[in-house]
C-alpha cells in the first residue's frame, strides 16, 4: 500500500471513529429518556382510568408500530439519507413524549405510544444503517458493540431514575424523556456520513432529470441466517418483558430487587461491549452468535426452576454476557456482503423480524405464565434452540471470519461538474481463502464503489471510458439502468485485465 493510500486509510478510520462516538452518544441519550417512563407507564394509564388490559395494549403499541414502520423507514433511509431519518425519529419521539402532558383519554395513549415506537424504530434503523455503510467490515463488530453499549447504558440508568421518581411525578418523566430525545438531535446534527448513497442518488437524479428507483435487496445466506437469529433474540426479549417481573414476584422479590435485576442485566452488557466487538472482528462470528444466543436459551429454560431471588438476579446478569457476544456478531453477519445503498432496508427487515417476534412472545407469554410458570420460558427456549439449528444450517457455507485484503482499482474522483481529478486507489475488503468466483464478485463490488463515488458523471480515464452522454448518444439507450449496465460491462472487462 502506498503512502498516499495509507494516509487515506488513516483518514477513513478517524472519520468512522468520530461517527461511532457521535452515534453512541445519540443512542445513549435517546434510550436514557425512552426507558425512564417505562416502569411507571402502566400505572399511569391506570391513573387515567384505563384498565389493565388497556395498559397492556398501550405497551404493545410500541412494538406494533415498530413492526409496521421499520422496513418502510429503512427504505426511506436508503432513499433520502440516514441522518434525516435519524433526526426525524428523535423529533417524533420527543413530540410524542411531550403530548402525554396534554389532557387525554386513556385510549389516546395508544396512539402516542405508537408514535414513540415509530420514532425509536426510525432512529435505531438509521443509526445501524450508518454503521453498516460507513465502517469497514473488519471494524464493524466493534462499531456495533459501541452502539448497543450506548443503548444498554441508557437502559441501565433510565428505568432506575423512573422508578425512583415514581408515579407522583410522572409528568416530570415525560418532560425529561422528550428533552432527552431532542438533546440527542444535537450530536446527530453533527454527523456526516461520507458514503451516503442516498444523497448520491438524489444528486444523480437531479443531474439527469430523472427519478432513479432503488435496486432490489440482494439476499444472501449470511443475511438470511441473521434474520433467523434476530427473530430468536426477539422471542427471548418478549418473554422477559412480560414474565421476568412476574417470576420475581412469584419468588417473593421486593420492588427494589426487581429494579436492580433489570439494571444488572444492562451493566455487564455495557462493560462487555468493547471486548465483544473485538471478538466479533477477530473470531468466527457464526460461533459467537450461536453460542451467545444458545447460552441465553439455556438460562431462559432454567429460570422457572430456581427459587432463590439472589440467584435469579446473578444469573440474569451473567446471561447478559451472551447477548453482548451475539449482538455485534449478528449485525456484522447481517451486513456482510451488502451494498451500502441497501443497508437501510436490510436493517429494516432485521428490526421488523426481531420486533415482530418480541410482540408475539409478549402477547402469549402472560397467558402461558398464568397456566404454568415454566411454560413460557421453556417453550421460547425450545423454539430458540430450533431456530439456531436452522441458522447454523444456513450459515454452513458462509465465511465466519472476514480479513481485510486490498483490491486496488485506480479511479478518478469526480469534481463538481464531473471533471476528472487526480486518480486515487479504492480499498475493498474481501475474505481471505475464498473461491475465485467470490473474488470476482469483490472486484465487481470495487467497480460499483468506483461508479458511486464518481457520481456516474465520468469514469476513470485510465480505463478509457467515455462520458455517459456520449454512450447514450451512441447506443440510443434512454434509461439510466441500461446506461449503467453498459458502463459496468466495460469497467469489469478493464479490471479483469489488471494485474
Amino acid at each position: 500500500m502506498t503512502a498516499h493510500a495509507q494516509a487515506r486509510s488513516a483518514a477513513s478510520t478517524d472519520s468512522s471513529t468520530r461517527l461511532i462516538r457521535t452515534l453512541t452518544l445519540t443512542i445513549f441519550l435517546q434510550w436514557l429518556g425512552a426507558t425512564a417512563i417505562i416502569p411507571m407507564l402502566p400505572v399511569y394509564i391506570r391513573h387515567l382510568g384505563g384498565t389493565d388490559t388497556l395498559a397492556g395494549v398501550v405497551m404493545a403499541a410500541f412494538f406494533a408500530a415498530g413492526v409496521l414502520f421499520q422496513y418502510p423507514l429503512g427504505r426511506l433511509a436508503d432513499r433520502v439519507g440516514r441522518r434525516p431519518v435519524l433526526i426525524g425519529g428523535l423529533v417524533t419521539y420527543g413530540v410524542a413524549s411531550f403530548s402525554f402532558l396534554a389532557p387525554l383519554s386513556p385510549s389516546f395513549a395508544i396512539l402516542l405510544r405508537a408514535l414513540q415506537g415509530a420514532g425509536a424504530g426510525a432512529a435505531a434503523v438509521a443509526a445501524l444503517a450508518m454503521i453498516s455503510s460507513s465502517v469497514a467490515v473488519e471494524r464493524r463488530g466493534r462499531a456495533f458493540a459501541s452502539i448497543y453499549g450506548g443503548e444498554l447504558a441508557g437502559m441501565a440508568v433510565g428505568p432506575l431514575i423512573g422508578s425512583i421518581v415514581g408515579i407522583r411525578y410522572m409528568w416530570l418523566m415525560f418532560i425529561a424523556s422528550g428533552l432527552a430525545s431532542f438533546a440527542a438531535c444535537v450530536p446527530a446534527l453533527r454527523i456526516f456520513e461520507p458514503h451516503d448513497t442516498a444523497n448520491e442518488r438524489a444528486r444523480d437524479a437531479r443531474a439527469e432529470g430523472m427519478s432513479v428507483p432503488l435496486s432490489r435487496v440482494r439476499l444472501n445466506r449470511s443475511m438470511i441466517g441473521a434474520f433467523v437469529s434476530g427473530s430468536a433474540l426477539g422471542l427471548t426479549t418478549g418473554v422477559y418483558d412480560i414474565c421476568w417481573t412476574l417470576l420475581l414476584l412469584a419468588r417473593g422479590a421486593s420492588g427494589w430487587e426487581i429494579g436492580i435485576s433489570w439494571t444488572l442485566f444492562a451493566v455487564p452488557f455495557v462493560l462487555a461491549a468493547k471486548p465483544s466487538g473485538w471478538l466479533a472482528d477477530h473470531m468466527d462470528r457464526r460461533l459467537l452468535v450461536l453460542v451467545g444466543i444458545g447460552t441465553s436459551a439455556l438460562f431462559c429454560a432454567t429460570y422457572p426452576f430456581i427459587h432463590s431471588v439472589p440467584a435469579l438476579i446473578v444469573l440474569g446478569a451473567l446471561e447478559a454476557l451472551g447477548f453482548a457476544a451475539a449482538l455485534p456478531a449478528v449485525q456484522s453477519l447481517l451486513t456482510q456482503g451488502s451494498d451500502s445503498s441497501e443497508v437501510g432496508r436490510v436493517q429494516g427487515v432485521f428490526a421488523t423480524c426481531q420486533t415482530a417476534c418480541t410482540a408475539i412472545a409478549a402477547a402469549g407469554a402472560g397467558a402461558a405464565f398464568s397456566l404454568a410458570i415454566w411454560l413460557p420460558f421453556v417453550t421460547v427456549a425450545s423454539v430458540v434452540i430450533i431456530s439456531l439449528g436452522v441458522a447454523a444450517f444456513i450459515w454452513r457455507t458462509v465465511p465466519g471470519r472476514v480479513q481485510p485484503a486490498s483490491v486496488d482499482v485506480t479511479q478518478g474522483s469526480a469534481g463538481p461538474r464531473g471533471d476528472q481529478v487526480s486518480p486515487e486507489p479504492v480499498q475493498v475488503a474481501k475474505p481471505v481463502g475464498v473461491s475465485g468466483d467470490v473474488q470476482k464478485a469483490h472486484r465487481v463490488a470495487a467497480i460499483g464503489t468506483l461508479l458511486r463515488q464518481s457520481g456516474h458523471a465520468r469514469t476513470g480515464s485510465s480505463l478509457g471510458l467515455r462520458p455517459i452522454r456520449s454512450i447514450r448518444w451512441l447506443t440510443g439507450l434512454t434509461t439510466r439502468k441500461k446506461i449503467t449496465a453498459a458502463i459496468m460491462t466495460k469497467e469489469i472487462t478493464a479490471v479483469r485485465k489488471l494485474p
